[in-house]
């Protein structure tokens, strides 16, 4: 098993692909940096010249901005009214913000040049969201709401349960905008699916919106793991045949 790693996006990626592969490895890896490189250099809004930023800063309009953004903007559009508003691309401020759906976009997209390689098992983790594939089973660890050194269980990734996002509020403090704000805070939330996109927005949901939107992405057949203040956990059934049993939740 080769190991790959750097960085982008502000995070770190980790890309892992079976010795077998060999004779494609170095031309899929470079492949995947440059789909995340290209995500990093049109949506940042960390990188002063990206169409975003310049978006932002009233330099353009998104009409102005080529179909692909205009295409990513109105799947998050669609996700935030499939979420009730949980979910949303706009700041506060008012400025457009695709991070929520672009990282699992580049993900997806990393994947895709993978396979298009010749690829067919392997592990990509960019920032904590992974996607994974092939025949083999990958252990993938849940990590601790507030202690980074640390990992509250572990589940089992595979063909099927292959993409695996989690949202919190302790790496970058309350960056997510809540939605709702009685009830129980929500500090971490774990989504797995199928496709990383379904499982990075539900996982932000669940952050912005509570229970409910927990509630609502387990209907989306999704499987949830979610941790409140007290570090309460909260996982659905979907979640329950997915967890490494020595290491399932005790609350």
């Amino acid at each position: 098993m080769t190991v790959d790693v750097w960085e982008v996006m502000g995070t770190v990626v980790s890309l892992r692909i079976p010795d077998r592969f060999s004779d494609v490895h170095d031309t899929a890896v470079a492949g995947v940096r440059r789909v995340l490189a290209m995500y990093d250099e049109t949506y940042s809004l960390y990188r002063d010249d990206s169409p975003l930023s310049r978006l932002a800063r009233g330099e353009v309009a998104l009409v102005d901005l080529d179909d692909d953004v205009r295409d990513t903007y109105a799947r998050a559009i669609d996700w935030r009214n499939r979420t009730g508003g949980a979910f949303t691309p706009h700041r506060g401020d008012g400025v457009i913000d695709l991070s929520g759906i672009v990282k699992a976009d580049a993900i997806a997209a990393g994947a895709e040049v993978l396979r298009a390689n010749g690829v067919s098992e392997f592990s990509l983790n960019v920032g904590g969201d992974i996607v994974v594939a092939g025949d083999t089973t990958w252990p993938t660890a849940i990590g601790h709401p507030t202690d980074p050194s640390d990992t509250m269980t572990a589940v089992t990734l595979d063909s099927e349960w292959c993409a695996i996002a989690t949202s919190g509020t302790f790496d970058r403090g309350e960056h997510i905008w809540r939605k709702v704000t009685d009830g129980p805070t929500i500090v971490s939330a774990t989504v797995i699916s199928h496709d990383i996109v379904t499982s990075d927005v539900w996982a932000t949901a669940i952050i912005s919106g509570g229970p409910d939107m927990a509630a609502a992405a387990s209907a989306d057949g999704c499987a949830v793991l979610y941790f409140d203040a007290d570090l309460n956990s909260f996982g659905n059934e979907a979640m329950n045949r997915l967890y490494i049993r020595s290491e399932a939740p005790t609350s």
